[in-house]
């Protein structure tokens, strides 16, 4: 798709940020007139005071002036704010679309979240395929605004879904793919709510743990009905009906109240204020997913899960959380002592707070996890807008298999393309070929794609059909002087973890091993190789292994051997080394190691060679 095309991701992405940009210039000059406004409101205001104060203007006239325009000055400042809001809003979108250009651009490489907390050293393929760090799968796709959206979507990459959960996420991901306005709506509401990651699991526990206040169930009738007692006394004191000093022992009761209650309100407010209290701003978030119109049953099941017992939707249940929740915050108002004692205010919102957390705190987990959900499949649905050459692969139940046409790389910008065929259990293909020429980056995209495939994302392919399998491997093994494990026993127990997955998993695994058993000799390196390719195969998984060594290639030849033969190779041109990284059947039958030696700068000689 040419970039030209008014369809093409490049030129969506393009238009979006040239709105983007001409409503935040709109809303920056708007913003000026309302600062300018407001500093000519305050000045007018100071000077109405002074000239008051001077007895230049009259007391009654000058005054009522100052207060209107400090009234005028309040409602500036308000409207100020709504438009301040509105560039926030307008600079993430502008963000969010050149995000989107550097994605297509291959500028995505310097995003700053690049997943790093979700990395184990010891995990079966993450350190290997870069599905988490610099130059990553999780870099590229990561546009999650929550902390819980980022886990949710770094969960699908680090192991394989069952297939009939992979098709309801690519049927999901399907729809949401050309929802570019929605995605980027609801990433911008994310941002506006959860700034720096936010953590929704203090809330969450909150809502999900016990009442504090049961000792004191007597206080919300007390708190209703003795306010309105003294206020009656003191009513009907003024017009002689009663005694009028009565109130005030209405008034001493009311205190007693405060200090009967003081300690274990205190207590409840300080772990609701501990629970994320900008949660409560969430709602303008759930409304924007409660209003989407969704055609996938997957998302349907989302938006449905937003108030699956038949009430109000979610937004307006934390609306009505955020209302009650304003009158908690009235406790860091200087008046509130004072409000407090004449109303019992602390214990009408605590208590309402409470029947809020009865009635809904069960199903606060399941909001939040569906909205990371949502995060998650937008993340994917961004892939697939992304990169529209990219296909959706075919994901079955059953034995290991994975078949590819077209297959490349996702991570780099201009991959070249080649077919694998692994079609049943105990295939392995064996890949020679020279240095440099191409046989870990097959690997890698094999299992890139496996773990895009099995998290329901698009593929770098022109097909790809495949089962749920566990993707194993063995490529970066590092030594570790502080466990004073050497090299060989570091990858040693590398492919002993690879096995043991390989067996666990019943066989319906793909394993993808890079020239291994390099740290010992090569009579003793060879037989091990042997071996542990041919106890992997017997657990029935497939799989790929790059090799230098060629007496491993022997093994195609076998008798009932499902190994097969390929390899990649260079040539010479006006004596530079060229490499068109295609996939060839059969061993290689050239090297280079020397070449490479020499193109480095080390004067190793023609005679090396021949003698070699």
């Amino acid at each position: 798709m040419s970039p030209s095309d008014p369809t093409s991701p490049h030129a969506v992405y393009t238009a979006r940020l040239a709105a983007a940009k001409e409503q935040l210039a709109r809303l920056d000059r708007l913003s000026a007139r309302f600062a300018n406004a407001r500093a000519l409101a305050f000045v007018a205001d100071a000077a109405c005071a002074v000239l008051v104060l001077l007895e230049r203007l009259p007391k009654r006239g000058g005054w009522a002036a100052a207060a209107a325009l400090l009234v005028g000055y309040g409602v500036l400042a308000a409207l100020h704010h709504r438009v301040f809001l509105r560039e926030e809003r307008a600079r993430r979108l502008v963000a969010l679309n050149e995000r989107g250009l550097a994605r297509l651009s291959g500028a995505w490489h310097a995003f700053a979240e690049r997943g790093e907390r979700f990395l184990s050293p010891a995990h079966l393929y993450a350190p290997d395929l870069d599905v988490f760090g610099q130059g990553s799968l999780f870099q590229l796709l990561n546009e999650t605004a929550t902390r819980a959206g980022e886990a949710r979507l770094a969960a699908w990459l680090s192991g394989p879904a069952p297939a009939a959960e992979v098709a309801e996420r690519q049927g999901a991901v399907r729809e949401l793919a050309p929802l570019l306005p929605f995605r980027q709506e609801l990433c911008v509401e994310a941002h506006a709510v959860a700034r720096d990651k936010a953590d929704p699991g203090r809330f969450i526990a909150w809502a999900e743990g016990s009442s504090e206040l049961g000792p004191l169930r007597w206080a919300p009738p007390v708190a209703l009905v003795l306010p309105l007692l003294t206020l009656l006394a003191f009513v009907l004191g003024r017009l002689g009906v009663l005694p009028p000093g009565l109130w005030w022992a209405g008034l001493l009761l009311q205190l007693g109240v405060v200090l009967l209650t003081r300690g274990r309100l205190g207590a409840a407010a300080q772990a609701l204020s501990e629970g994320e209290r900008d949660f409560m701003r969430y709602a303008p978030l759930f409304a924007r997913v409660e209003a989407q119109a969704f055609t996938h049953p997957a998302l349907r099941r989302l938006q449905e899960g937003l108030g699956a017992d038949g009430g109000p939707p979610v937004s307006h249940r934390l609306a009505r959380f955020s209302r009650v929740y304003a009158l908690v915050e009235m406790r860091h108002n200087q008046f509130h002592p004072l409000f407090n004692l004449l109303t019992l205010v602390d214990v009408h919102a605590l208590f309402a707070l409470e029947r809020w957390r009865t009635h809904h705190g069960r199903q606060v987990r399941g909001w939040f996890e569906a909205l990371a959900q949502l995060e998650a499949l937008g993340c994917l649905a961004g892939l697939a807008h992304d990169r529209p050459g990219f296909s959706f692969p075919e994901v079955q139940e059953g034995e290991a298999r994975a078949v590819a046409r077209g297959l490349g790389h996702p991570l780099l910008e201009a991959p070249v393309l080649n077919d694998v065929s692994l079609p049943s259990p105990r295939h392995a293909l064996l890949v020679t070929g020279s240095n440099m020429s191409g046989k870990t980056t097959l690997l890698r995209a094999l299992g890139a794609n496996t773990v895009l495939a099995l998290a329901g994302a698009p593929v770098c392919a022109g097909a790809l059909e495949l089962t749920s399998m566990q993707v194993l491997t063995s490529m970066r093994v590092k030594d570790s002087l502080e466990r004073g494990v050497s090299y060989f026993y570091a990858e040693v127990q590398r492919l002993k973890s690879v096995l043991d997955a390989a067996q666990a998993a019943g066989g319906r695994a793909l394993f993808l091993l890079d020239e291994i058993l390099l740290g010992t000799n090569t009579r003793e390196r060879q037989l091990a190789s042997r071996e542990v390719l041919r106890l992997l195969l017997a657990t029935g998984a497939i799989g790929g292994v790059t090799t230098h060594d060629l007496s491993l290639t022997a093994l195609a030849d076998e008798p009932g051997s499902h190994v097969v033969n390929v390899h990649f190779r260079d040539h010479l041109e006006q004596g530079q080394m060229v490499f068109d990284y295609r996939l060839r059947e059969g061993v290689v039958d050239t090297t280079n190691a020397l070449r490479v030696l020499r193109m480095a700068g080390i004067p190793v000689p023609e005679s090396a060679e021949r003698e070699g």
